[in-house]
């Protein structure tokens, strides 16, 4: 007879299913002493730029208990975002595949929460958090642990399944349940596709990135003008970047997204390069009303697209 720790894991897995997570694994929520060494290693050598908010909350990065009351268990998920490319003029500025739709945060929020509610309905009371890549978790760390994948060369989280176009999220109870089995084993091989094709040669060592070289964060995090060393580098990216995972192998067995929330504004896909280089406050907030685009605001996608025009 299954135990209850089993009943529940398995209902907690097809309620997730449902919702159109691509995977769900489950860990005890407990200290993660392997990923401390490495954390603070990455932040003493400045590879986090000027994201100073990751110097922040270092307990509570490495231990969901201190994050949530009696934490007990830490359900990770992952969502496809995988698409072709979309935007039809191949001299157009790039934005990463992940923000062609709404802001994938409130997206998979309202999706934790529906799983949190049929959690409680099906098994009682169960109280927890729902994260979504804005507080201090380490999510590719849980997805690790919880089954889900290794970490590849290019420090996302890959699967053998689904690649890596996928965003990552965790529900964090009170409830112990069956664990899942860490993945241990690592398939990039003798690989090296993405550490060759980085634009900016952010990827400084298989599986560690330098944060502050990275188009993401010169396109979305970093505040100040874009250094004129990365001049010729950005690959045309004006928001994000997908290079390191458009080359790896392992993303031959992504298949397309099928979540209507992730598909782009109207106006997006046919957008000229002229059309963004004279991109206006009003077209900015009608095609991005509700993109993750938002957070660089109308000043940081224009400050990105004058810098590739200058470059």
């Amino acid at each position: 007879m299954w135990s209850n720790k089993v009943r529940y894991s398995q209902l907690i897995k097809e309620e997730a299913s449902k919702l159109g997570f691509v995977f769900c694994g489950i860990s005890k929520a407990e200290f993660l002493e392997d990923e401390a060494p490495r954390l603070e290693d990455w932040l003493n050598k400045g590879y986090h730029g000027k994201m100073t908010y990751m110097e922040n909350h270092f307990d509570k990065r490495l231990d969901p208990r201190k994050l949530v009351d009696n934490a007990r268990s830490v359900i990770s998920l992952g969502l496809n975002y995988f698409t072709e490319p979309q935007q039809s003029d191949p001299e157009a500025p790039k934005i990463s595949r992940y923000a062609y739709g709404n802001d994938y945060h409130f997206v998979i929020k309202n999706k934790l929460k529906l799983l949190l509610a049929s959690i409680t309905d099906q098994i009682g009371e169960v109280s927890g958090r729902a994260f979504v890549d804005s507080a201090p978790v380490l999510d590719k760390a849980w997805a690790k642990r919880s089954g889900n994948g290794w970490i590849g060369k290019n420090a996302n989280l890959l699967n053998k399944n689904a690649g890596s176009f996928f965003f990552l999220a965790e529900l964090i109870i009170d409830l112990e349940l069956e664990y899942d089995t860490p993945s241990t084993k690592d398939h990039c091989g003798t690989c090296t596709r993405c550490i060759d094709a980085c634009p900016t040669d952010a990827i400084v060592a298989p599986y560690i990135v330098d944060g502050s070289r990275c188009i993401s964060y010169l396109t979305i995090e970093l505040k100040d003008e874009i250094p004129a060393e990365f001049s010729q580098k950005m690959d045309n990216w004006m928001f994000g970047c997908d290079v390191c995972q458009d080359v790896c192998p392992w993303n031959r067995f992504s298949t397309l997204h099928n979540e209507a929330a992730f598909n782009p504004h109207p106006s997006l896909p046919d957008m000229k390069k002229s059309d963004w280089e004279d991109l206006t406050e009003e077209v900015f907030q009608r095609v991005f009303k509700n993109s993750a685009v938002k957070r660089t605001k109308f000043s940081g996608l224009k400050r990105n697209i004058d810098f590739l025009k200058r470059s």
